[in-house]
């Protein structure tokens, strides 16, 4: 269970996925989508860790620019294989590529959560990484899961709660692989002043 926040969330993002999952944990989130061009993708220039942060941080900073008042809860979360960032699938040629590459492979999940007051402009930052290993997919297994569709918007092209026995947790947060480090979120909002 987590600890409960005695003010509203405003989470900038419509991933049904962290919605679900504040919601479950008890609490209580107004949705306000950050503008299109507020997230960029990563750069040459940074590690997997540093697009992350700054990704969350720019995706709060538009949401914080339009709402008065309220704590806005930015995440963003990107795979890791060797060193190299695999964000968001742009297509199905390119999800398949994803898991063709991750497929019998041990790599990284980052999630990074900005929290951002307004008015105060109080501002949390903070970063999780899971270890996960997924399994020695058949290029029938990929195809099948290309046909749903289900790769759609999700880094790494790939949702752990859509396939069972695919993805082992080695090392960190579920929830993190999902999209939003619960555990991490948790101790960043009581660090927060109330």
């Amino acid at each position: 269970m987590m600890a409960k926040f005695a003010e509203s969330l405003i989470l900038a993002s419509q991933s049904p996925r962290r919605q679900l999952l504040l919601k479950e944990a008890g609490y209580d989130v107004t949705v306000v989508t950050p503008s299109p061009h507020a997230e960029t993708p990563p750069r040459l220039d940074e590690t997997p860790r540093e697009s992350v942060l700054r990704i969350a941080r720019e995706k709060a900073e538009d949401v914080a620019g339009r709402v008065e008042k309220g704590v806005i809860l930015a995440g963003d979360t990107l795979a890791e294989l060797h060193g190299q960032p695999l964000g968001k699938p742009t297509d199905r040629d390119h999800a398949r590529e994803i898991l063709r590459a991750l497929r019998g492979q041990d790599h990284f999940v980052w999630s990074a959560i900005c929290l951002w007051r307004r008015p105060t402009d109080e501002i949390i930052v903070d970063v999780d990484r899971t270890t996960v290993k997924m399994a020695p997919l058949s290029d029938e297994e990929i195809e099948e899961y290309l046909d749903s569709g289900l790769w759609e918007g999700k880094a790494g092209a790939f949702g752990i709660q859509d396939r069972t026995g695919w993805v082992d947790i080695d090392e960190g947060s579920l929830t993190n692989v999902v999209g939003l480090p619960m555990e991490l979120l948790s101790r960043m909002l009581s660090q927060m002043k109330q």
